[in-house]
């Protein structure tokens, strides 16, 4: 076990972890942050997307020891009170069937949000492509992105 410092969601957090502890494992686990989901383990599904210096990242494939120095939001950290403008979309559209992939769903269009201010529906569907819906909801996915990027703008 190694000490490590760790910048997350805008707080130094002092964690001690295997060095090789995927970061999903640390959030969950040690630090009871459970927003964050465990979909596949091999980075394909993007239910642990979390941002690492504002990047949409697989926090499964994230070791510990590599994220000393780099600013970690969790989908706790995205607003204090649950109200950035992707969250109130996703409620007003309604869009969690099974909820299961969504805060992966809403921490990478966050991170899209910060780089195209006015996306096309082609350009939000090629950002989203990589996350995995069980329950198809990816009409309502693009919509409420559409949404939360008109009220961003």
């Amino acid at each position: 076990m190694e000490k490590f410092t760790l910048d997350l969601n805008g707080k130094t957090q002092q964690i001690e972890a295997d060095p090789t502890s995927p970061l999903l494992w640390v959030l969950r686990d040690q630090l009871d942050l459970v927003g964050t989901k465990y979909g596949c383990g091999i980075g394909q599904c993007g239910a642990c997307t979390v941002h690492i210096d504002g990047v949409a990242v697989r926090s499964c494939l994230l070791t510990v020891s590599q994220l000393e120095g780099k600013r970690i939001t969790t989908i706790e950290g995205l607003s204090e009170s649950g109200n950035h403008p992707l969250q109130e979309a996703w409620k007003e559209i309604d869009v969690p069937q099974c909820g299961y992939c969504q805060t992966g769903q809403i921490m990478t269009a966050a991170a899209f949000l910060n780089e195209i201010k006015k996306p096309s529906s082609e350009e939000i569907r090629d950002a989203m492509h990589n996350n995995i819906c069980r329950c198809a909801s990816y009409n309502k996915i693009e919509k409420a992105v559409q949404v939360a990027a008109e009220r961003m703008s």
